[in-house]
C-alpha cells in the first residue's frame, strides 16, 4: 500500500469509520450513509495531509503527483 492510500484509509477510519478503501463488491460492504460534518472532517484532514506531503517533498515531480 502506498503512503497516500495509507493515509486516506487512515482518515476514512478516523473520520467515516470506514475500515477499508479496498472494493469489496458487495454494496452494504461498499456503500456507506456519512453525515456531511464527518465528510467535511475527512476533506480537511485529506486537504492538510497534502499540504504536510508537499512541504515534505517540495521537489515532488509533476508526474508523481499525477500518476493517480
Amino acid at each position: 500500500m502506498s503512503q497516500i492510500d495509507t493515509i486516506l484509509t487512515l482518515i476514512a477510519q478516523k473520520h467515516l469509520g470506514i475500515d477499508t478503501l479496498q472494493t469489496r463488491h458487495a454494496d452494504s460492504l461498499d456503500f456507506h450513509d456519512t453525515a456531511v460534518w464527518c465528510l467535511k472532517d475527512a476533506l480537511e484532514a485529506a486537504f492538510q495531509a497534502g499540504v504536510e506531503f508537499a512541504a515534505s517533498n517540495p521537489k515532488a515531480k509533476d508526474a508523481e503527483i499525477a500518476k493517480d
